[in-house]
């Protein structure tokens, strides 16, 4: 059985697509960009904050324009109180069984550290989390291993005691990075081409089915 949960963040423990869908486009409006769709930033999302202004941009994708889009949308979001951003049903229940079990569990994800911080510190400040291994620029991003072999590290657990759980292909991807399993949860970002991805050991519908796991 695993001893170590290591959670990606959006799309797995919080839905938070709403807030950055609503400050992106309004970033790119008050620059006289187009702005995009729901279903649009979904393809878009998963990589850190320079590759994802890359993608919205497209063929306008200057470097110059990105540092425009991504200093607009950090002081928009910064400001705005991101009310629809929440974790997703279940999972403070499925947090605190895993806790009761003496799982240890961590966060790796490809947002900034201290914006996951601040939604943990608000929503699930009574989880011990190991560690929070957010995105840093001056180390590589998922999905390399770079943050699940620091989690691992301090863990001191061996690689088959770990897996990590997500919701789209650049988690599979940094856990197969990793050389660790890797379970999908079916009520993030993904679709059924993630699902069926031959390296993943489980995709579930439910929190509570992540219990079995442990």
């Amino acid at each position: 059985m695993k001893r170590l949960a290591i959670f990606d963040f959006d799309g797995t423990l919080f839905n938070t697509v709403d807030d950055v869908v609503i400050n992106f486009n309004r970033a790119l409006k008050a620059n006289n960009f187009p702005t995009l769709t729901y279903d649009e930033y979904i393809e878009r999302l998963g990589g850190n904050i320079d590759e994802v202004v890359s993608l919205i941009l497209n063929d306008q994708n200057t470097p110059e324009n990105i540092e425009l889009i991504k200093e607009e949308f950090g002081k928009l979001y910064a400001k705005s109180k991101k009310e629809n951003s929440l974790p997703f049903p279940g999972i403070l229940n499925l947090l605190k069984d895993l806790e009761s079990r003496n799982v240890l569990m961590a966060i790796n994800s490809n947002r900034l550290t201290p914006s996951i911080k601040m939604f943990v510190e608000n929503s699930l400040c009574d989880i011990d989390f190991l560690e929070i291994e957010g995105y840093n620029p001056d180390f590589p991003s998922k999905p390399s291993p770079c943050g699940i072999n620091k989690i691992i590290k301090k863990a001191d657990v061996p690689l088959d005691d770990a897996i990590y759980i997500g919701d789209t292909k650049t988690d599979i991807k940094t856990a197969r990075n990793a050389g660790i399993d890797c379970i999908i949860v079916k009520w993030g970002y993904g679709n059924q081409k993630d699902y069926d991805d031959e390296y993943v050991l489980g995709v579930v519908d439910e929190p509570s089915e992540i219990l079995n796991y442990f």
